[in-house]
């Protein structure tokens, strides 16, 4: 689904139900300024889902990283390794 697009002065006049609105549907929008977009407005629970999942995805990725580099180790080596945390 694509973002609903509003101009920068609906933002300034009506700030107040915009975010009513955001809290509520969870949607994001585009700011538009002089036609063009400017900025992305969203709801806080919706940005902190957002960065949660893409810290995710930056591990995975760094996984496969070490893992295309040969920089493994066996399950051996990490029990060894976390037994001194119990």
């Amino acid at each position: 689904m694509l973002p609903k697009l509003v101009p920068v002065t609906d933002i300034k006049r009506k700030a107040t139900e915009i975010i009513a609105v955001l809290q509520r549907d969870q949607e994001t929008l585009v700011i538009t300024e002089h036609g063009r977009e400017a900025a992305v407005l969203m709801d806080v629970t919706s940005y902190r889902m957002q960065e949660r999942k893409l810290a995710l995805l930056e591990g995975i990725i760094r996984g496969q990283q070490a893992l295309a580099e040969g920089r493994t180790h066996s399950h051996e080596e990490v029990m060894a390794r976390t037994a001194k945390w119990a």
